[in-house]
């Protein structure tokens, strides 16, 4: 039995937002406060993002924010966009809303009880026996992992209809208080998005390539709980990213790859393409020279990244869904990194339906 994607689509919400303008207010509200901003701010323009998109308009950044007004925009602009992404997905699959067995909601960037997919439930037009799966706290390696949990899930019943749907507001921790190196960095690359996949053991439309979705696999590393993830207080959410991430990038993660690789009896040569988290140009730069790519290879990930910024777990979906749309076929691995500190792979093969 196989698991295949039978659909894929992403959204970003309304509010663009250039680098340049987000350097100008950054600097109008960090750079009296922050004595280091003037030093930083070079950032903006080796970032590699040209734009990103927020739940929320440029102006609500002006003013401090708490705990409550921070995670009521995010449950109203996680909603509005998993229905975006998710509509558009189901549509891609030539799927009803009524026809999905089970929903993998992921997030990380706020509070939602009831979880998103509840409150989308009446919009969507899901059944009221859909099985809910809310998956929080993946950070980066969601999307591969919500990914994987869908594809286990297609599998423990087969026939069955598996939604996934990433959804992550990271512009929402903006900090103006704490005045940290990783909140500067944090405003210079994130970014709001979510992404929605469909999961069966069906091969679906003939339109939508067929991708056969492996088994998923995780490897965390001992002693790396601080290298990434958030900070809670009565403010809110503020983000954790280690300096040290781009070398650990560069000397971690190639053994890390291989040894997925061995687990899904791959070798390296069988892969046609890695589709990789882009989580700022560092770290893709880093994930080149891991993985024996030559210079300027993940093509896809930059564009992303460029066009949207670090939206955390949909990031990788937004890659990939441009892969496939570029017609790139053959056997392909899926990696991101993430809180923990952990690594999440997929494998996937990517042919026409006749192969």
């Amino acid at each position: 039995m196989t698991a295949y994607l039978n659909g894929l689509a992403t959204a970003a919400p309304d509010h663009e937002i250039p680098q340049d303008l987000a350097k100008t207010t950054a600097a109008r509200i960090l750079g009296p406060r922050y004595g280091n901003f003037e030093r930083m701010s070079g950032a903006f323009e080796k970032s590699g993002v040209e734009r990103r998109y927020s739940v929320a308009p440029l102006d609500w950044f002006e003013t401090p924010k708490v705990w409550p007004e921070r995670n009521e925009l995010h449950v109203r602009g996680a909603t509005e966009l998993f229905i975006r992404a998710a509509s558009a997905a189901l549509a891609r699959a030539g799927w009803p809303a009524d026809s999905v067995d089970s929903v993998v909601t992921v997030s990380t960037t706020g509070i939602a009880t009831p979880s998103i997919e509840a409150l989308a439930w009446k919009a969507m037009g899901f059944r009221d026996d859909v099985h809910r799966v809310p998956v929080f706290g993946l950070g980066c390696a969601g999307g591969v992992g919500g990914m994987a949990i869908a594809r286990n899930m297609a599998l423990a019943d087969p026939g069955s209809r598996v939604l996934m749907v990433s959804v992550e507001t990271c512009t929402l921790s903006f900090r103006s208080d704490r005045l940290r190196k990783a909140d500067i960095i944090a405003t210079v690359l994130f970014g709001d998005g979510a992404a929605a996949a469909c999961l069966s053991t069906a091969k679906g439309d003939a339109d939508f390539p067929v991708v056969r979705v492996g088994v998923g696999r995780e490897r965390i590393w001992p002693d790396t709980l601080g290298i990434m993830g958030w900070d809670v207080d009565e403010t809110g959410l503020g983000v954790v990213f280690d300096r040290s991430i781009p070398e650990f990038v560069r000397t971690r993660m190639g053994d890390a790859a291989a040894w997925a690789l061995g687990a899904a009896n791959l070798a390296r040569a069988d892969i046609a393409r890695f589709v990789c988290h882009p989580g700022g140009a560092k770290v893709v730069a880093a994930l080149e020279g891991a993985l024996d790519l030559a210079p300027g290879t993940l093509v896809e990930e930059r564009a992303v990244l460029r066009d949207f910024g670090n939206m955390s777990s949909p990031t990788i979906l937004f890659v990939l869904e441009r892969v496939l749309a570029g017609g790139a076929e053959g056997r392909m691995m899926m990696g991101a990194l993430g809180p923990g500190f952990t690594a999440s792979f997929l494998p996937i093969r990517v042919g026409r339906i006749n192969d």
